[in-house]
C-alpha cells in the first residue's frame, strides 16, 4: 500500500523507460513495474527494438513512443519524456534492466518530495543474483545502506559525488528540472548527473534514500569498462564546468579502487591481480576520454561504448 504522501502524488506522478530490444526478462520486470506504479503515468519511449519490447508494452497498459534508433540520446530523449508528462509534478526515470525489490519501491522514492526544498532523489541499487563480485562491489560502493541528502553547501566537501544520480532509478521535482535546465540535448552518457549538478547550482538539494530499492547490475568486461570510463572522461570534458563546481573527479576514484580491494580481499582475494588491471585499463580510458579533443572521430567510435553517439562527428 502506498504512503499517503505517495497516493496523494499517485495521478501526478510519471515513470519513463526508455527501450531498446529488451529482451526476454522484459515482461516479468515490466509487469512489476506497472504494479509497483500503479496510479502513475507509464511512458516508454522505444528505440525501434527489433523484438516485442513495444508491443509488450502497450499490452500491459503503458503510454509509448516509438523513434528511429539514431534519435535516440541519453539526455535528449529524456527532455523529451519531460514534455510528454507536462501534466506531472513528479518523474521517475528507470532503465529497462531495473527491477523493483519490492511493490513500495517507487512509492517510496516519492515520498522524499514532501520536502519541498529537494528536486531529485536516487534509490539504492541491489546486484542481481548472477553478480559479480565486482560488480556487487560496485553496487555497495555507491548505494550504502544509510540515506543521505545533498545541499548546495555540500559540493566542495563531497567533490564529483555531490551531483551523482542514477539513471536506473531516479525521481526529479520535474518543474525544478525544467526550470535549472533539464536534461543535456547532447549526452554521451551521464545525463544524470549533469541534471543533478544543475540543480545543485540552482539551489535545489538531492537526495538518496536507501528504502527505495530496485535490482541493476552489470558483470562489465575489462574492454568494457575501459570504453565505459572513456565515455566518462569525455563527459567531463565536455561537461567541465561540473568539476570546477565540484572539484576533480580522481579523488572519488582512488576511494573506489581501495574499496574495491579491500572487498575483494575478504570475498575472492584471487581476483585482485585482475581487479588491479580492471582499474588500470578504467583509469587509461578516463584520460584518453578526457583527451578526446586532440583524438580522430573514426577512432573514438572504436573506443567508446556509444560508437552511434560519433556517426555525427560530434
Amino acid at each position: 500500500m502506498k504512503s499517503s504522501f505517495a497516493a496523494k502524488f499517485a495521478g501526478r506522478t510519471g515513470v519513463c523507460i526508455p527501450s531498446c530490444n529488451a529482451g526476454t526478462l522484459w515482461r516479468q520486470r515490466l509487469t512489476e513495474v506497472v504494479s509497483a506504479a500503479a496510479g502513475f503515468r507509464l511512458l516508454v519511449i522505444d528505440s525501434d527494438s527489433d523484438d516485442d519490447t513495444a508491443r509488450t508494452a502497450r499490452e500491459a497498459g503503458c503510454e509509448v513512443i516509438v523513434i528511429a534508433r539514431h534519435e535516440f540520446n541519453h539526455g535528449a530523449t529524456r527532455n523529451r519524456a519531460l514534455e510528454v508528462l507536462s501534466d506531472c509534478e513528479v518523474v521517475i526515470f528507470m532503465t529497462q534492466d531495473a527491477l523493483p525489490a519490492e511493490p513500495q519501491a517507487l512509492a517510496r522514492l516519492i515520498e522524499a518530495f514532501d520536502d519541498p526544498d529537494l528536486a531529485a532523489a536516487y534509490g539504492r541499487q541491489l546486484p542481481h543474483t548472477d553478480a559479480t563480485p565486482v560488480a556487487a562491489h560496485a553496487r555497495c560502493f555507491n548505494y550504502p545502506q544509510r540515506s543521505h541528502r545533498v545541499s548546495p553547501e555540500q559540493m566542495r566537501g563531497l567533490g564529483i559525488k555531490a551531483a551523482f544520480l542514477s539513471n536506473s532509478f531516479t525521481a526529479y521535482r520535474r518543474r525544478a528540472l525544467v526550470e535549472a535546465g533539464g536534461f543535456p540535448d547532447n549526452a554521451i552518457l551521464g545525463e544524470d548527473m549533469v541534471a543533478g549538478a544543475r540543480l545543485l547550482r540552482a539551489g535545489w538539494q538531492l537526495a538518496y534514500c536507501a528504502e527505495a530499492r530496485v535490482y541493476h547490475s552489470h558483470n562489465y568486461s575489462q574492454v568494457e569498462e575501459f570504453r565505459r570510463y572513456f565515455d566518462i572522461g569525455v563527459l567531463h570534458t565536455r561537461e567541465h564546468w561540473i568539476l570546477d563546481m565540484t572539484g576533480r573527479a580522481e579523488e572519488e576514484g582512488q576511494r573506489f579502487v581501495v574499496s574495491e580491494l579491500r572487498y575483494l580481499r575478504r570475498r575472492q582475494p584471487g581476483g585482485i591481480p585482475a581487479a588491479l588491471l580492471r582499474n588500470a585499463l578504467k583509469y587509461l580510458g578516463y584520460r584518453l576520454g578526457r583527451a578526446e579533443r586532440w583524438l580522430p572521430t573514426k577512432l573514438k567510435r572504436h573506443l567508446s561504448m556509444q560508437p552511434g553517439y560519433w556517426q555525427a562527428g560530434r
